[in-house]
């Protein structure tokens, strides 16, 4: 693992036909990764704690899929590599996952501005997260997103309160038709841990 690394470069980017020979093996260990970085907040909600390895396996699978070669490089790197955690941060990519199409869109058109409005609490501290600011995620029509890119900035003291066992830490999403919460897994909590300097 590569917990402690903040920017995915050029260098580590592997050929395509490299990456074609090891890619059953690197997606599996990549499940096993993001299985521990999940967390459900409510019935549909759901938040994929991001890393440097999930987001080297997202740009390797981007490239595979896409095929697009060196001129796509540049590209993924430059949108994956803001949701490497910096040090002093958790990155998550909020989605709401309804398979049925009509109900999604009516329940999204319900949710504009939710991405202002995801929380975690450490403790008595909150921390309101920062919606990655690449695109609007909720249209002037109100309609949300299924996809938010979120960080949560932690002070030194928040970090301590994160790394001690004896304190909970809650995830919550505090939309007025979407209010849940849900307690960060201690095995989450043990992934995440590491993301922190």
């Amino acid at each position: 693992m590569s917990a402690l690394k903040r920017e995915i470069t050029r260098a580590d980017i592997m050929p395509m036909a490299d990456y074609a020979d090891v890619r059953k093996q690197r997606r599996a260990e990549a499940s096993a990764i993001k299985k521990k970085r999940r967390v459900e907040v409510g019935p549909f909600a759901t938040l994929y704690f991001e890393s440097y390895d999930t987001m080297w396996i997202q740009i390797h699978e981007m490239l595979h899929i896409e095929k697009g070669g060196e001129a796509q490089v540049e590209g993924e790197l430059a949108a994956y590599n803001p949701l490497v955690p910096k040090g002093r941060e958790l990155v998550a990519t909020l989605m709401f996952e309804i398979p049925d199409p009509e109900r999604r869109g009516r329940e999204l058109r319900r949710l504009g501005g939710v991405e202002g409005t995801v929380t975690l609490k450490v403790g008595q501290e909150t921390i309101t997260a920062v919606p990655e600011d690449d695109v609007e995620r909720t249209r002037s029509d109100g309609k949300a997103s299924s996809v938010h890119f979120l960080h949560f900035p932690f002070s030194d003291a928040q970090v301590a309160g994160f790394r001690d066992p004896a304190v909970e830490v809650l995830v919550g999403i505090g939309h007025p038709n979407y209010g849940h919460t849900a307690v960060l897994p201690a095995e989450a909590r043990e992934a995440l841990a590491g993301d922190f300097e």
